[in-house]
């Protein structure tokens, strides 16, 4: 190994080691130990441009062990991508660039938020995707216009993690060729040695899964992890998994090799003895050699010829071919929220009964042709879901072109891939389950609203009315929790008007995902819903003069909620009805348009949902009632649980007649 690479690879280690003794918080371990195959990586292998970090054809580096991101900090900052010495310093400090784990959009060079241990290996799966989609969709002859690779870096944590096995085995049954997973195993975990907890062989379970293995028995050998990444590449029909042998905390003497090196500081007098058993020439924290500040920018400046090439070679493509230009433009640019809203054939007619579900199906379909970048598809539940695309073709090893993605019985890595997809860029994706099975999408949903992607969850079967399957599929407590999370937009409509609006919320939502929680049962066209739901709420149903109580219902329950008022109208109470199809969006309009729907006045208030109450009290108030769920469901046709429960016209009479 060149003198020049030693001591490149060991500015990484140094540079990571003192940014974490600085904040006095941090992870060491896998920064040290990591940093030979990182170099190599980016230096030799990966294409990618400090100076156009968005470049779209750049290969992806996920770090699924985002503890260890100060090794991701360290190399943005010495490829040139805007991290500065001071940001270095600054690590885990309150608004700094560098915060404790990989935080897309918030970083320049962060392709994905990482931190939950597996979730970056279901990421980086969704990336390699997309990579593959769009290539079938753009490559012509003599024009790989998509052509890269997706690198995903974990280690021990990120295998044991359910997630990393879910995503995969779809990987090999997909094919992903340019998926290159690097393992950095070094046979450590927090608690002390992975056997006492994880001793399988790992590298069968990839070959079983469909991926090319290959072993590094030494870490710092960086000609061998050279030659291990062209075999990977090599291989374009299987993704490969690259097992790299590495010594935990490497370089620090009292550490290397030790659980204490994982997860706090080296201490001053450990760093000490780093810089001299590594040699390092700099006594004082964060001063890197010149030359190796001049070898980084000379390798910046070859990965930015190497964008130049592509750019010539696509300024051709788009002469020859001006249509997949057009065609370029549509995928990668803004969708038209001006257009798509005002597109009347995208509103669904009030014809007759029928579930959301189905009316959702018809969205779909007519959103496809709509958007042409519009990807998608089920835990294998598609037929019920009703979320395939008609004519779209099915994305698979053989047919990479196809718009429908079948997830397989997996609701964890779906929303990762899902996720993965967005952030790639290019394509606008939906995944789909039952609603009671979001509790298994949670942890990536959470991702999803963290970093701002908008995709979009479609969660059928939505309440009780789930019906002779029982309490195991009927979700009660799934719409607070997901009402409860930040910028994570939660739509139950009522009808057609309303499933086209939360639709239409989803598509032109820029930086916020949307579950949309649709109903088994058939609901019957409501006379007074309308485009309003595009504000989350909306009087619906509304009486003469100033009502005396206001109803409140989502979804099912609206149609209950407008039968109750009738009847309330016969004995002369003045009642209006709110639908509420989503919280969130409500919350996000001006306080004169609030009021107006929900005045102050009014205390007399009823919420109707078949779910849990919980997240009501701030419409319903210390004066309102509840007509909802407040334990699990039960086994038989869903018009005998609506009755067992209380959502009958009579019991929300009765409700408001005892306020």
């Amino acid at each position: 190994m060149k003198t020049i690479d030693t001591l490149s690879i060991n500015a990484i280690r140094i540079l990571s080691a003192d940014a974490i003794q600085k904040a006095n918080s941090g992870h060491p371990g896998l920064p040290l130990g990591c940093a030979p195959t990182a170099y190599e990586l980016w230096a030799h292998h990966m294409n990618h441009n400090p100076a156009d970090p968005a470049w779209a054809n750049r290969d992806r580096f996920i770090l699924s062990g985002g503890h260890g991101s100060m090794l991701l900090y360290s190399l943005l900052h010495l490829f040139g991508y805007g991290l500065t010495k001071e940001d270095l310093m600054n690590f885990r400090q309150l608004d700094s660039k560098t915060p404790g784990h990989p935080e897309y959009g918030h970083t320049i060079g962060v392709e994905a938020t990482t931190g939950p241990l597996g979730a970056g290996m279901g990421m980086a799966v969704g990336m390699a995707v997309a990579e593959k989609h769009l290539a079938a969709v753009f490559n012509k002859e003599n024009y790989p216009v998509v052509d890269h690779y997706t690198y995903v870096l974990g280690g021990d944590g990120c295998m044991m993690e359910g997630i990393s096995s879910e995503a995969f085995s779809l990987a090999g049954t997909l094919g992903l060729g340019k998926l290159i997973v690097l393992y950095d195993s070094n046979r450590i975990s927090i608690e002390g040695s992975t056997d006492i907890a994880f001793r399988e062989n790992v590298e069968e379970r990839m070959r079983a899964f469909g991926f090319q293995t290959i072993t590094v028995e030494d870490g710092t050998n960086i000609d061998a992890i050279g030659m291990a990444i062209e075999a990977a590449k090599a291989d374009g029909d299987r993704p490969s998994f690259i097992l790299i042998k590495n010594e935990i905390g490497f370089g620090c003497p009292a550490k290397q090799g030790k659980a204490s090196a994982h997860g706090e500081p080296l201490g001053e007098e450990n760093i000490k003895a780093m810089r001299e058993n590594l040699n390092w020439p700099c006594e004082e924290a964060f001063v890197v050699p010149e030359e190796v500040r001049a070898h980084y920018s000379a390798l910046a400046a070859e990965k930015a010829e190497t964008e130049a090439a592509w750019n010539v070679m696509f300024a051709a493509y788009c002469e020859e071919y001006p249509q997949m230009e057009a065609l370029w433009e549509k995928y990668f640019g803004e969708i038209d929220e001006e257009a798509l809203l005002g597109n009347e054939a995208l509103w669904l007619a009030k014809e007759k009964p029928e579930a959301t579900r189905s009316l959702s199906g018809k969205m779909i379909n007519l959103l496809k042709d709509q958007i042409p970048n519009l990807i998608g598809g089920s835990a294998d539940l598609a037929p019920s879901n009703k979320t395939a695309m008609k004519d779209a073709g099915d994305f698979s090893a053989e047919d990479p072109s196809g718009r429908n993605l079948h997830f397989g019985v997996r609701e964890l890595a779906m929303t990762a891939i899902g996720n993965g997809i967005m952030l790639h860029g290019g394509l606008r994706a939906y995944v789909a389950t039952f609603f009671v099975f979001s509790d298994y999408t949670k942890p990536m949903a959470r991702l999803s609203a963290l970093m701002g992607l908008p995709l979009t969850f479609v969660l059928t079967h939505d309440s009780i009315g789930v019906g002779e399957d029982g309490p195991t599929h009927e979700p009660i407590e799934q719409l607070a929790m997901l009402r409860a999370m930040p910028n994570f937009h939660v739509f139950r409509p009522c009808d057609a008007v309303e499933t086209s609006a939360a639709w239409l919320s989803a598509m032109t939502s820029k930086k916020t995902p949307t579950a949309l929680v649709l109903t088994r049962q058939n609901l019957k066209p409501l006379p007074g819903s309308g485009r309003e739901a595009l504000k989350g709420g909306y009087v619906i149903d509304d009486c003469e003069g100033t009502p005396e109580v206001i109803l409140i219902a989502s979804g099912s329950e609206v149609a209950l909620a407008v039968d109750a008022k009738a009847e309330l109208a016969k004995e002369g109470k003045k009642v209006r009805v709110v639908s509420m199809p989503c919280m969130d969006l409500f919350e996000e309009q001006s306080n004169e348009y609030k009021e107006s729907v929900l005045p102050k006045a009014v205390r007399k208030r009823v919420a109707i949902e078949a779910l849990s109450d919980f997240g009501w009290g701030k419409y319903v108030g210390l004066d309102g009632a509840y007509v909802s769920m407040h334990g699990f469901g039960a086994s038989g046709p869903a018009e005998k649980l609506f009755e067992k429960f209380g959502f009958t016209v009579e019991n929300v009479v009765n409700t408001v007649k005892a306020l």
